[in-house]
């Protein structure tokens, strides 16, 4: 196996409740990762991390290969990065001690993923040699505040020179979307970024993932009007 994706997604959602598998454009939320995933041709196999009887069984419903949460690492608190390493002990001992050359990391609450952003991902990441890869977004028309001690302070830009927007840096959002590294990362430093990073450009409309039940609309609208919604739902 060279390349696994593998989806966290526990139970226990405070900001909208049964999250993972709430509809979205009529399927489970989760469902949407898993079919990008499995329409990926770089990826081998698709793997759910859940410590929910209903999210597996969704996840089974829709192709992937479950592995159980342990409680410890599934409350409010446990990162990511917790579940990824279980998930990679549990992977290894399914396969003979073997475990894949490359991890994608796919948030179920990001489904906003084009056909082929995945596959291009990948092809980048092996393309740049690197260790890990994030995507991103462009963020030239965010201008960002912050408060310090009761002042407050612009952050990305300089409030007393402005500037024309189109000759400031161009900076840019981790979306959330799609995180490739290889396991040796995740063990050396406890973390998805490494010490040779690629990025992955998405477009600003991709930026959006659902928390709350007000961006269920929002989402639903972006894999509606994009075509999304007859791109990986198959008849």
């Amino acid at each position: 196996m060279r390349t696994a994706a593998i989806i966290p997604a526990r139970g226990g959602s405070k900001g909208l409740k049964n999250k993972n598998i709430h509809p979205v454009a009529g399927l489970p939320l989760l469902a949407w990762s898993l079919l990008q995933a499995l329409d990926a041709e770089h990826v081998d196999k698709v793997f759910v991390t859940t410590d929910e009887a209903a999210i597996a069984q969704v996840a089974r419903e829709y192709g992937a290969e479950v592995i159980d949460r342990p409680h410890e690492i599934s409350g409010d608190k446990a990162s990511s990065e917790s579940a990824l390493l279980h998930a990679l002990e549990t992977i290894a001992e399914r396969h003979g001690g073997a475990e894949p050359e490359t991890v994608v990391f796919l948030q179920a609450t990001s489904p906003l993923r084009k056909p082929g952003d995945i596959d291009r991902s990948i092809e980048l990441f092996r393309r740049e040699e690197a260790d890990s890869l994030i995507s991103v977004t462009r963020a030239d028309d965010l201008t960002i505040w912050e408060q310090r001690e009761g002042e407050w302070n612009s952050v990305n830009f300089d409030y007393r020179n402005r500037g024309m927007r189109q000759d400031r840096p161009s900076q840019y959002i981790e979306n959330g979307s799609i995180y490739l590294f290889t396991p040796s990362v995740l063990r050396e430093f406890g973390n998805r970024i490494g010490r040779k990073l690629s990025v992955y450009p998405m477009e600003f409309w991709q930026t959006w993932e659902i928390d709350t039940i007000e961006e269920v609309d929002l989402v639903e609208f972006y894999l509606k009007r994009k075509g999304l919604d007859r791109s990986f739902v198959r008849s």
